[in-house]
């Protein structure tokens, strides 16, 4: 049977799933110590992060970080979709037990850089998520693509091409053992 996006998919949730708890601390210390070596030379940036849930990354500590000298943004969901919302308290839990800032109607669509989780990674550094098709949907409204960062706790990688031309492609990927970078 040829591999496919839903089966890969499948296959990557599983992975994360099995993910040990006993060391999700230190890859969580890890990944954001990566990232924030990535980010290090950066300064009054507008940044598109996500509030983690379950089995993301937990860049809380990143996000603490970055507020400090960038306007730090977040997905609002918005029907098929999401805007970009800056990053203030108290967050909410909402659909898919993710947690939102308040809306905002300031548009935020100017974005430099966006953090964004991944399920599975193709052969063309192309995103498998969750598939709700919320980012792909988000980028393509999108005038100028922002750098574009990868993050997974641990990577789930073919180099098989299996997303679609709408899946949006990154610039780079973290995760605890590699580091990706696009040619």
């Amino acid at each position: 049977m040829p591999l496919t996006k839903t089966l890969f998919r499948t296959k990557c949730l599983k992975i994360m799933k099995k993910s040990s708890s006993f060391n999700r601390v230190y890859k969580n210390n890890l990944l954001n110590n990566k990232l924030q070596l990535e980010l290090k030379k950066i300064k009054n940036k507008k940044i598109l992060l996500y509030f983690p849930i379950k089995n993301e990354v937990d860049i809380r500590k990143t996000i603490a970080k970055l507020r400090i000298n960038n306007e730090v943004l977040l997905p609002f969901m918005q029907n098929e979709s999401f805007k970009v919302v800056p990053f203030r308290l108290p967050l909410r839990k909402k659909k898919f037990n993710i947690y939102e800032a308040g809306n905002s109607l300031r548009k935020n669509n100017n974005i430099d850089i966006a953090i964004v989780p991944i399920v599975g990674l193709d052969g063309n550094l192309q995103r498998i998520g969750f598939g709700k098709g919320m980012y792909d949907r988000f980028f393509a409204k999108l005038k100028k693509k922002p750098y574009t960062i990868f993050i997974q706790m641990d990577l789930c990688f073919t180099k098989k091409f299996i997303c679609d031309s709408h899946d949006i492609k990154g610039d780079i990927l973290l995760s605890t053992k590699k580091r990706l970078v696009k040619r």
